[in-house]
C-alpha cells in the first residue's frame, strides 16, 4: 500500500511540474541581442577596419502582419563592446519585428542607408512557435556609415576580392 501511495505521489508531482512548464512557456519572455558598428568603408557589412559603437541607440518595433498596427516598441543603447539587449514579454507570432538604427554617438559615422535593397534593419522572430528552444534572439549586426571611407578601404576591398584595382 505504501508503494502504491508513493507511485501516485510521484505521478502527481510530475503532473504538477509539467503543468508549471506549460504555464511558464505561455508567458514568453525573450531577450533580443545584437551589435552596432561603424561601417568605415560604406559597404554595409563588417570588415577588419570596422569599429564597434558604444552609445548607439536602436529600436525594436513589432507590427501586426495583417493590420500593420504597431504592437510593441522598445529602445536600447549599446554598451562599451557595441552590444545591446532588449527584454520582451509576450508572443508576437502574427507580427514582423525589426531592429532599426536610431542615433549614432559619432557625428563622423552617423549615416543610415535608405537604399530599398540594403535597408539597415534586422528582423527577429519573437514567438515560441518557431522551433527555437532558447529565449535569446540574436539580431544581425547593424552599421552606421562613415561620411567618408577610410583610406585603407581600397586595400580591404581588394583583400575581399570586391575591388578591381585596375579599373580604379
Amino acid at each position: 500500500m505504501a508503494k502504491c501511495q508513493a507511485v501516485f505521489l510521484l505521478v502527481g508531482a510530475l503532473c504538477v511540474l509539467s503543468l508549471a512548464g506549460v504555464a511558464n512557456a505561455a508567458e514568453n519572455h525573450f531577450k533580443v541581442q545584437g551589435m552596432v558598428y561603424c561601417d568605415t568603408c560604406r559597404i554595409q557589412f563588417m570588415t577588419r577596419v570596422s569599429t564597434i559603437m558604444e552609445g548607439a541607440t536602436v529600436k525594436l518595433e513589432c507590427r501586426n502582419i495583417t493590420a500593420g498596427t504597431q504592437t510593441f516598441k522598445a529602445e536600447a543603447v549599446t554598451d562599451k563592446v557595441g552590444q545591446y539587449s532588449i527584454p520582451v514579454d509576450g508572443d508576437f507570432e502574427d507580427d514582423i519585428c525589426e531592429i532599426e538604427l536610431v542615433k549614432s554617438p559619432n557625428s563622423e559615422c552617423s549615416e543610415v542607408s535608405h537604399d530599398v535593397y540594403a535597408k539597415q534593419t534586422a528582423k527577429v522572430s519573437l514567438t515560441s512557435n518557431n522551433g527555437e528552444a532558447s529565449d535569446i534572439r540574436s539580431a544581425n549586426a547593424l552599421g552606421f556609415m562613415r561620411k567618408e571611407p577610410l583610406k585603407e578601404c581600397p586595400e580591404v576591398l581588394k583583400e575581399l576580392d570586391l575591388y578591381d584595382v585596375k579599373a580604379n
